[in-house]
């Protein structure tokens, strides 16, 4: 069985790569990094280590890799053979390789007999919807109802914490031992793709909400606080008690959001919250808060992780005191590496936090949650003022 995952970063290598060897595909790696794609082709494997006392490492082999920026042929050639496509290159990368993918298809037609699963391992809500609608796009209307015929695109929720890091061994990656793969069956024909550790659910959305969330929500939640205090790495900044108890309130607060829309169980709720939060205390994982709290327009986007819970407890008439507390942290960042950082820094020295919640967090019609952060956010601001 042939995969072709695009994507060869610590993502891609140390999470689904490693799922997919071990249910016995072969994997082709798509990438525009030359130094790791000619070290899978030289090397034909590669080493996943657990970040933990163990310090296991796992040795993925049949695996090598195409560079798709000189060779785009071979990846079009590539995904008319294949078995099953998967992504991990981040949200904002699908729509370039979405024409890659397309013209694979298209040279694909010859072999309808075989259904294709395209899945989108991406932090975002239908993450695989979204690259099919970039694919069609190059595609003619007869081409697309060809497509149709044997092509879907699972919409799927992925969660393993893969810090950045830097080893002598280009391809070895340290992750955490947890993962989380959830796939909606409902989009698939077929039989079902057998990969070990792969969640097939007939309904996706609880599954990435409560991973967005949770996970989400409180990981950035720590980075933005940790930042804020002065701290450098995630795990130190959880174990800081203040934080900590912070960061549980806020997932209490998208915990109380979940239970309701989805009817999750509240007690096994709160051990999924207190499992979160022993993660990121994981002392083999240093992650620093800069790479946790990078972009934070995108952080603060209308369907992401601190505006979307809140804006719906709001629509429940639950306040959301702690969700507008570390959401005025964020209006706080600064960051001279991180442009969003800067552009957000630098909308706010000619805006007000009004404004700036309407243009990029669309909340003109939430007057209520936008003077909640507002008031929150005043309040840190005098309290810099007064620590300078």
């Amino acid at each position: 069985m042939l995969a072709v995952h695009f994507g060869a970063g610590n993502i891609g290598r140390g999470f689904i790569g490693q799922l997919l060897h071990n249910a016995g595909y072969e994997i082709c790696f798509v990438d525009v990094n030359e130094e790791i794609i000619n070290e899978l082709n030289k090397k034909k494997s590669y080493t996943v280590m657990l970040a933990d006392r163990t310090q296991e490492k796992i040795k993925i082999t049949n695996v090598r890799g195409i560079n798709s920026l000189k060779d785009p042929q071979e990846v079009t050639k590539i995904i008319a053979k294949a078995d099953i496509v998967t992504t991990a290159v981040g949200p904002t990368i699908l729509p370039r390789i979405a024409k890659l993918i397309a013209d694979g298809l298209i040279e694909r037609e010859t072999n309808l007999e075989k259904p294709l699963n395209i899945i989108a391992c991406e932090n975002m809500i239908g993450g695989s919807s979204y690259l099919r609608d970039e694919v069609y796009a190059y595609m003619t209307f007869s081409q697309k109802v060809k497509t149709d015929q044997s092509v879907y695109f699972p919409d799927a929720a992925v969660d393993r914490i893969v810090p950045i890091q830097s080893h002598e061994d280009a391809l070895l990656v340290a992750v955490e031992p947890f993962y989380e793969w959830v796939i909606e069956k409902s989009k698939m024909k077929g039989d079902l793709p057998a990969i070990n550790g792969v969640t097939y659910v007939d309904d996706l959305l609880p599954y990435i909400e409560r991973k967005l969330f949770t996970v989400n929500t409180g990981h950035a939640a720590t980075a933005y606080l940790g930042n804020y205090y002065g701290i450098q790495t995630i795990k130190d900044a959880i174990a800081n008690e203040n934080i900590r108890q912070i960061v549980r309130q806020i997932m209490k607060e998208t915990g109380a959001l979940l239970v309701k829309k989805y009817h999750f169980d509240p007690e096994e709720h709160n051990l999924y919250i207190e499992k979160i939060l022993n993660r990121f205390e994981n002392e083999y994982i240093s992650d620093e808060v800069t790479r946790v709290a990078r972009s934070p327009i995108r952080k603060l986007g209308a369907n992401d992780r601190f505006i979307k819970p809140a804006r719906e407890l709001m629509e429940f008439g639950i306040q959301p005191k702690y969700l507008a507390k570390v959401i005025a942290v964020a209006l706080s960042y600064k960051n001279n590496d991180d442009h969003e950082a800067i552009e957000l820094q630098s909308y706010l020295k000619d805006h007000t936090v009004e404004q700036l919640f309407v243009k990029y967090s669309e909340l003109s019609d939430c007057k209520e949650l936008i003077n909640l952060i507002i008031k929150e956010y005043d309040q840190i601001e005098k309290d810099l003022y007064i620590q300078m």
